[in-house]
């Protein structure tokens, strides 16, 4: 159904089944797919591309050009997977020259208030709660969850399955399968609850609590660690992810910091 109180330019390719509420506006160089609702209010500006089964509520921009100085007008897209729901106000800014798009995938919630900006590269599965603000080139891996009112530093990287608690400020990066809390955002141990509700076996969880003992709190150096765990943590998929992960971010701008030895000592 497509009301005619919203403004679509004759443009735009909408597949079957798609909705469009009153007083949303929809520019032309826009695709979305089959059985998304487009709820009131919303706008939908040039570059974007939209999965099928999405809901975007009221509010919501989609593909507004990147809060960037050095965009110049180049032709970019913001896309979203299927499945997707983008909740009141979300924002969700078209790339730059550099990536050329910024992505949201499949299954994705985005809650109330959240802003992706520009050349952000979000997988599949992820939670990202009310009011959480991530800067330009970000990269979430797939099933992380982040929690409300955080904020995320450009050119920063999530793992796969992290858990980010909530008001967290993300200076440096956050390795897969980790919780990660406090101020300054610290390793808070393993998301177990994420990795059991999401199949893994009680060895595979097993191994990765190992492999960030190793990390974190055997008193190696990074790098001794890392080889630690090479030669220690039988090898998987899962295993070599986060080798891989944090060697890279070595080179970068580093993965989120240990507890302190009080704090560990004190856990124990």
């Amino acid at each position: 159904m497509i009301s005619p109180l919203a403004h679509i330019h004759p443009a735009a390719r909408l597949a079957p089944g798609v909705t469009v509420e009153p007083f949303t506006t929809i520019a032309g160089d826009v695709e979305i797919g089959e059985n998304t609702w487009i709820g009131p209010n919303v706008t939908i500006m040039n570059g974007a591309r939209i999965g099928a089964h999405c809901q975007i509520f009221p509010g919501a921009v989609v593909a507004a050009v990147p809060q960037d100085l050095k965009f110049a007008g180049e032709v970019t897209t913001a896309e979203i997977g299927d499945y997707t729901v983008l909740r009141e106000c979300v924002t969700v800014n078209r790339g730059t020259v550099e990536r050329g798009r910024t992505v949201v995938g499949s299954h994705v919630l985005l809650q109330a208030y959240v802003h992706i900006a520009h050349d952000c590269l979000l997988g599949n599965h992820i939670v990202i709660s009310n009011a959480t603000q991530m800067a330009g080139h970000v990269q979430v891996g797939d099933w992380a969850i982040i929690g409300g009112t955080t904020a995320i530093h450009q050119f920063t990287k999530i793992g796969a399955h992290a858990f980010i608690a909530g008001g967290s400020l993300v200076r440096s990066d956050v390795p897969p399968f980790v919780k990660a809390a406090r101020e300054p955002l610290t390793y808070a141990g393993v998301n177990t609850v994420g990795m059991s509700r999401r199949g893994f076996s009680e060895a595979q969880i097993l191994a990765m609590h190992e492999l960030y003992r190793i990390l974190y709190l055997s008193g190696s150096t990074q790098q001794e660690a890392l080889g630690r765990i090479e030669a220690e943590v039988p090898a998987s998929a899962e295993r070599d992810y986060v080798v891989t992960f944090v060697r890279a971010a070595a080179a970068d701008r580093g993965i989120i910091k240990g507890p302190s030895r009080r704090k560990s000592e004190e856990a124990e």
